[in-house]
């Protein structure tokens, strides 16, 4: 029998938004349907069928929240809810095709050109990472004046802090084992360093990146290759050369 969901599993490019997706049943299996949209954000492990038991019991179902300790029979805390509406408002953000309206500095907003639409020697940042960045950069530079909409981002990314990690305020990005998390760390190196650097009053900025930056304490070989001075050039690198000078 025909298996069109194994012998093509792969209907996007890694470099363009996602405008498909295989279906999946309530199971995880694939129903070898396709969607024509972007796959909403969700916690889909596949289980197999369960083997029929006598007795009128039910089968309790398995609280899946990753060792968080937040979950429990009885309660889930399910965060994609939070995260498939933040994707909606960043694809209109994204979407904007003036950088005047971006609420970003200048700098970012070369930034985010530079990833979206350079076209580099070797290879160039998949989609997946370009979206990671630009996440953080709407709850920093953006969210703060987006009136209710983004005040209640950010209130719930506080809750979430003060509930796992009181006193420590962080933002964390999930992503796929070969996605390239390096090259967001150095995108994300890049415009936080370069905005401190051109902004020093501003506190959307740390100033930290900035002077480990310029000793390399931190940045280890392979950051080093985003960088325009790397040893790749201009091949694949996190910023502009021209938003490097002095």
């Amino acid at each position: 029998m025909d298996n069109p969901f194994f012998e093509r599993p792969i209907l996007n490019s890694p470099y363009t938004y996602p405008e498909r997706h295989w279906e999946l049943d309530a199971q995880g299996q694939p129903t070898q349907r396709i969607i024509e949209n972007r796959r909403r954000a969700d916690y889909i492990t596949p289980i197999p069928k369960p083997k029929k038991h006598k007795g009128k019991d039910a089968q309790l179902s398995l609280v899946l929240d990753e060792g968080k300790g937040l979950s429990t029979q009885d309660q889930l805390y399910d965060p994609t809810s939070v995260i498939n509406e933040l994707r909606q408002h960043i694809d209109r953000w994204r979407a904007l095709p003036n950088p005047n309206d971006w609420q970003v500095t200048p700098e970012t907003a070369r930034l985010l050109q530079h990833w979206r639409h350079h076209l580099f020697n070797s290879i160039r940042p998949f989609f997946c990472q370009v979206e990671a960045v630009e996440t953080v950069i709407w709850l920093t530079e953006v969210a703060p004046n987006a009136g209710k909409t983004g005040r209640r981002f950010l209130e719930h990314l506080s809750s979430a802090n003060h509930n796992a990690n009181p006193e420590l305020q962080r933002l964390a990005l999930k992503l796929a084992t070969g996605t390239g998390k390096t090259t967001v760390m150095a995108m994300l190196i890049a415009w936080q360093t370069i905005n401190a650097v051109r902004h020093p009053a501003g506190r959307k900025f740390t100033q930290s990146h900035s002077r480990r930056l310029q000793s390399r304490r931190f940045v280890d070989a392979r950051q080093l290759h985003h960088f325009p001075a790397g040893p790749l050039g201009n091949g694949r690198p996190a910023m502009p050369r021209q938003l490097g000078d002095p």
